[in-house]
C-alpha cells in the first residue's frame, strides 16, 4: 500500500498545475473560449498518454539500454535545471514557449503536453515511482491513479485559465512562471544530488 498523500504531493509538485498555467494563457491567448477549452483537454489527455508511456515502459526501456536509474534520475535533473535557468534568467516560461505553438492542436502538443505538463521531472517521476523492484503491480497501478489524479487538477485549472488570467493578468503570469522556475530548479538539484547519493551509494 503506498503513501497516497506523499505521492499525490509528489507528482503535484514534478507536474505543477499552476505553473501550466501562465503557458497555457499565453499561447491560447488568440483563441475563442471553445478552442481554448478543447486545447486544454487535448492537451492533458497527451500528457497523460506519455507519462502513462513511461510508468509502464520507462524502467523496462532503461534495463533495456543499460541505463541504471540513478544516470536517468541525474540526466533528468540537468536537462530540468537548464529548463528553470531559460525560466528564471531569460524569457519566461509563456514568452519563450509561446513563439513555438503554430496551430491550435500543435499548441496542445507542445509547449503545452510536453514540457509544461509532461515534462522531464514529470517524466522521471512516472519511473522512479515505479520501480519493478521496489513495488507489486498493485502499488504501481495506485501510483498510476495518483498521478491521473493530479492530471485531473491540470484540467480544472486550465479550464478556468480565463478566470486566472483576468485575476494577475500578463505580468502576474510572468513573475508566476519566474517563481516556477526557482521551485524547478530546486526539484532539480534535489534529483541530481539524489541520483548521485544512490549511484555512489553515500
Amino acid at each position: 500500500m503506498i503513501d497516497y498523500v506523499a505521492t499525490f504531493i509528489f507528482f503535484f509538485a514534478v507536474i505543477d498545475p499552476i505553473g501550466t498555467i501562465p503557458v497555457f494563457i499565453a499561447v491560447t491567448s488568440q483563441y475563442d473560449d471553445q478552442t481554448k477549452r478543447a486545447i486544454a483537454v487535448k492537451a492533458t489527455l497527451a500528457a497523460g498518454v506519455i507519462l502513462l508511456f513511461f510508468l509502464v515502459a520507462g524502467e523496462v526501456i532503461l534495463a533495456a539500454m543499460a541505463i541504471p536509474l540513478p544516470a536517468f534520475q541525474i540526466a533528468g535533473g540537468i536537462v530540468l535545471f537548464l529548463f528553470a535557468l531559460s525560466m528564471i534568467f531569460g524569457e519566461s516560461k509563456p514568452e519563450q514557449e509561446v513563439k513555438l505553438a503554430v496551430s491550435s492542436s500543435e499548441t496542445a502538443i507542445f509547449p503545452l503536453a510536453v514540457p509544461s505538463i509532461a515534462g522531464p521531472g514529470a517524466m522521471l517521476a512516472a519511473v522512479l515511482m515505479t520501480e519493478n523492484a521496489h513495488n507489486s503491480l498493485i502499488e504501481q497501478a495506485q501510483t498510476a491513479g495518483m498521478m491521473l489524479a493530479v492530471l485531473v487538477i491540470v484540467l480544472v485549472l486550465l479550464l478556468g485559465a480565463s478566470w486566472v488570467h483576468r485575476l494577475i493578468g500578463s505580468s502576474g503570469a510572468s513573475i508566476v512562471s519566474r517563481v516556477m522556475g526557482l521551485i524547478l530548479a530546486s526539484v532539480a538539484t534535489t534529483n541530481v544530488l539524489a541520483g548521485i547519493t544512490e549511484y555512489f551509494s553515500l
